[in-house]
C-alpha cells in the first residue's frame, strides 16, 4: 500500500508494554505504581479510646468503650503486619473498674503476643478509668492541658426516701436473702449498707493501685498518699510525679520515634444499617433513643467532675 507520495506505508508492529516508559507519562511520577512499589511501608497503629468505660455490647453499647467493642480495632491494630507500634489516643473520665480491667490486660496480652510496642496519648482527660488504660502502655504522653490521674473510687446515686413519702407512694420489695436489697434509693440508708460499699471500694482501689505499681514501677515520685489519694494533676505536673512519661503529641512523638512510619487509624467496624443510621424496628429505634438519653446524662455527668 502507498501514500499519496508514492511512498509505502508501514503497518506497526505489535506494540511491547513498557512500564517504566507509562510510569514517567503518569502524573506524580506514577501515583499507583509508585504505591505498589512503596508495599512495604511501615505504618502506627491509631485506636482512639474515647468516651465512658461502661458494659454493653449490642445496639445498646455503641460508643461505650469496653472489652466486647474494643476486641476487633485492637486485635486489628496489633496484627497489622505492617505496624511498627500501636499508639491510643485517650480521652475518657473512666467508668467501670471491671471493663478497665479487661481492656487493659487484653492491651498487654496483644502487645506481649505481636511483640510490638504501645504508646498513650491522653488529649482532655485521662481519669480513673482513663488512666487506667493509659498505663496498659509502655509510655504515657500528655499535653500541657491533660487532667490525668484520679486513681481512685467513686459510687453515686440518690436518696428518694422522702420523695416518695410526699407522693403518697409505698415502697415494696421482697427478698430472699437478707443483703438483697441493700442501698435501695427509695428506702433510708443503713450504716451496715455503707460499710459494705466501703470495704468494696476499697478492694476496687487496691486493684487499681496494684496496677499503676505494676506498669509504672520506678518511675513512679511520691508517696502513697499523694498518688493515690483519686487526686488529679495537669500536663508537666503528672510528669514530674512518674504518672506520665512526657509532654508530647501524637503526630511530633512519633515522628521522631518512627521517621518511617506513617500513623493509620483503626477503626471499629460497623454493619451496614449502623452505617445508614437504619435500626432494624421500632421497638428498636425507641430503645436506642432511651438508652442514649440515659447514657448522655451519665456522660454529662462524669465529664463534668473534671470541669470539662
Amino acid at each position: 500500500m502507498r501514500d499519496m507520495a508514492g511512498a509505502v506505508a508501514r503497518t506497526p508492529g505489535p506494540q511491547v508494554f513498557d512500564p517504566k516508559a507509562l510510569e514517567k507519562k503518569l502524573p506524580f511520577g506514577g501515583g499507583l505504581l509508585a504505591l505498589r512499589k512503596k508495599s512495604g511501608a511501615k505504618t502506627v497503629s491509631v485506636v482512639r479510646l474515647e468516651g465512658v468505660i461502661r458494659p454493653g455490647g449490642g445496639p445498646f453499647g455503641r460508643g461505650a468503650l469496653n472489652a466486647h467493642n474494643l476486641e476487633t480495632p485492637l486485635a486489628d491494630a496489633f496484627s497489622a503486619s505492617d505496624a511498627v507500634a500501636v499508639a491510643l489516643v485517650i480521652n475518657s473520665p473512666g467508668g467501670s473498674p471491671a471493663q478497665s480491667a479487661l481492656i487493659g490486660d487484653r492491651i498487654r496480652q496483644l502487645s506481649a503476643k505481636h511483640e510490638k510496642p504501645v504508646l498513650a496519648f491522653c488529649e482532655d482527660v485521662a481519669a480513673s478509668g482513663g488512666y487506667w488504660l493509659a498505663c496498659a502502655a509502655d509510655e504515657i504522653f500528655v499535653s500541657s492541658g491533660t487532667v490525668i490521674g484520679s486513681i481512685g473510687v467513686v459510687s453515686s446515686s440518690f436518696g428518694l426516701a422522702e420523695a416518695i413519702e410526699k407522693l403518697g407512694l409505698e415502697r415494696r420489695v421482697h427478698t430472699a436473702g437478707t443483703n438483697k436489697s441493700r442501698l435501695d434509693p427509695f428506702l433510708p440508708e443503713k450504716p451496715e449498707d455503707i460499710a459494705w460499699l466501703a470495704e468494696i471500694q476499697t478492694d476496687i482501689h487496691q486493684v487499681f493501685i496494684d496496677w499503676v505499681k505494676e506498669r509504672r514501677g520506678p518511675k513512679l515520685v511520691g508517696a502513697d498518699n499523694e498518688l493515690f489519694n483519686a487526686d488529679v494533676w495537669i500536663g508537666k505536673r503528672a510528669v514530674e510525679l512518674g504518672v506520665a512519661d512526657a509532654v508530647g503529641s501524637l503526630r511530633t512523638v512519633l515522628a521522631e520515634r518512627f521517621p518511617d512510619a506513617k500513623p493509620h487509624e483503626v477503626k471499629p467496624k460497623q454493619q451496614l444499617l449502623q452505617r445508614l443510621g437504619l435500626a432494624a424496628s421500632v421497638e428498636d429505634i425507641a430503645l436506642r433513643a432511651l438508652d442514649g438519653a440515659v447514657s448522655a446524662v451519665e456522660r454529662r455527668a462524669m465529664w463534668s467532675r473534671f470541669g470539662l
